[in-house]
């Protein structure tokens, strides 16, 4: 895995997480089941991470490495990382802009 491959995974899972915490959220609202927003936005980036990080691998034929383990991990803790940071900014500017 190159350092373009990783960070075109990065931004592959910036955009899901953010449709994906969506989508879970209306799910979660419409069934009336309680939710913590930034936990949600956590959890659907490491799991599309880890998906991603995986589905490359396994599709590109790649053997197991520690480097591949470097960069799995790296991109399961940015995705985390830009889910938390960004998630929380995005809705707040969002629902600043609907109050006026």
């Amino acid at each position: 895995m190159t350092i373009e491959t990783f960070l075109m995974g990065l931004l592959i899972v910036s955009t899901l997480t953010g449709l994906f915490t969506e989508a879970l959220k209306k799910c979660f609202d419409e069934c009336k089941r309680k939710y913590y927003s930034n936990l949600l936005a956590g959890a659907t980036a490491v799991v599309l991470s880890l998906a991603i990080g995986v589905a490359y691998i396994v599709l590109e034929g790649l053997a197991w490495s520690d480097k591949m383990a470097v960069y799995l991990i790296a991109l399961v803790f940015l995705s985390w990382l830009s889910a938390m940071v960004g998630y929380d900014k995005v809705m707040q500017a969002i629902s600043q802009i609907k109050s006026k």
